[in-house]
């Protein structure tokens, strides 16, 4: 029997070790040694499902994607699109804090040896960003957002969300400018500047159970 017969979660439970080891130790840790260690295998068994350390961590990168794009794909339509785009926004962060070791290889960083994404790789990565273009659409359409280029205002939203779970993930945010807070008061700040009325967007945050404050 193979070992891929053997054991259908290897080549997965090898991607979350493999992200584990680089996250917390950097790229020297990321041995076929140590990995196959980590999942209580053979060394060959790491060849046996990924050529080379490139396809390995181009793996974790994929992987990444793949389970951030099934977490935003869950979030659902309502009569609000403003909320769907926070709930968006939710879906975003609770999946960084979830897989925050895929989190930290999937925008090429730490990087391995010579490894650095490529064009595909990073299309993975574009294309989680649909459904928060088409629910910034949506805003548009209702008159809740400023009319414009949907797809840019998408981009702000995650550039800004993206700093904020990177200094999250980092340990950077402590209280009272916690995590909770700074999501609040950034992601409302955000909603407005793309054109909400500013108490239009606290009730549909608190529609989520994300209080803001009326600062």
């Amino acid at each position: 029997m193979s070992p891929r017969q053997a054991n259908p979660r290897l080549r997965t439970d090898l991607v979350e070790a493999a992200a584990r080891l680089l996250a917390e130790e950097g790229p020297q840790a990321l041995t076929t040694r140590r990995l196959a260690s980590a999942v209580g295998a053979s060394t060959t068994v790491v060849y046996t499902h990924f050529g080379s350390m490139d396809d390995l961590v181009r793996a974790m990168v994929h992987e990444g994607f793949a389970r951030l794009d099934r977490r935003m794909s869950e979030v659902g339509t309502t009569g609000d699109p403003v909320a769907d785009i926070a709930a968006l926004g939710l879906a975003y962060h609770s999946n960084a804090l979830e897989h925050r070791h895929l989190y930290g290889v999937m925008f090429g960083g730490p990087g391995f040896g010579g490894f650095s994404l490529n064009e595909e790789d990073r299309q993975h990565g574009r294309y989680t960003l649909e459904p928060v273009v088409r629910a910034v659409a949506a805003a548009m359409a209702a008159g809740r957002f400023r009319e414009g280029d949907a797809r840019l205002v998408a981009h702000h939203l995650w550039i800004g969300l993206h700093g904020l779970v990177t200094l999250e993930l980092g340990g950077f945010l402590e209280p009272p400018y916690d995590a909770d807070c700074c999501f609040a008061s950034q992601v409302h700040g955000l909603l407005v500047g793309a054109g909400d009325d500013p108490a239009q967007a606290r009730r549909s945050l608190e529609r989520l159970g994300v209080p803001v404050g009326a600062g």
